[in-house]
């Protein structure tokens, strides 16, 4: 039987600073973290712009389907740069946005290779159903379908642990946390 937070008092929801602890901060609800998602995917648009302008002009590829395989890994690192960096520091910029901090299951702030096995873990919102529709011709719409309806799946997943994280995060050893900023 697990044991669920107890609600934050206000002084203990914002503390003065990331040294201390969010061990009692309450799990941000399911649609709050999709939506950060969301806006997470958005601003990789950026990312993905700016790495593949860099990595095109870098390899003299003059043909976008020249070096996609070493395109994809590329792009593969700069997110984990990326994201390893920032959850290190306790939130992306979409993070900061819904208020959501990225925290070790006690509550403190989690190191880069924490956040680097997060990272990892996390593709597990992508790499099963791309495993699953790798052997078929599928159309891209069809594809699209499928990846998005496991997207659902593994998010509507995090109903089933016990403090409605997301799986990858009980195997990171990490939690999402609701965070804002000590008013001054």
């Amino acid at each position: 039987m697990s044991v669920s937070p107890p609600p934050l008092t206000p002084q203990a929801a914002a503390p003065a600073s990331f040294g201390t602890t969010l061990a009692g901060a309450p799990t941000p609800n399911l649609w709050r973290r999709m939506a950060c998602w969301l806006y997470e995917g958005m601003l990789m648009f950026g990312v993905v712009f700016i790495a593949g302008y860099l990595f095109g002009t870098l390899s003299q590829t003059r043909n976008a389907m020249d070096n996609r395989h070493a395109l994809q890994a590329f792009l593969f690192v700069v997110f984990g740069i990326y994201f390893t960096w920032f959850w290190a520091k306790g939130q992306t910029l979409a993070q900061k946005t819904w208020h959501i901090r990225v925290v070790g299951t006690a509550g403190q702030p989690i190191s880069q290779p924490r956040a680097l096995l997060r990272y990892v873990l996390s593709w597990l919102w992508f790499l099963p159903p791309l495993a699953a529709i790798a052997p078929f011709s599928l159309s891209g719409g069809e594809s699209a379908v499928i990846v998005l309806g496991w997207v659902a799946v593994w998010a509507l997943l995090s109903r089933f642990h016990p403090t409605r994280q997301f799986w990858h995060d009980a195997l990171a050893g990490t939690r999402l946390v609701h965070y804002e900023i000590p008013k001054k």
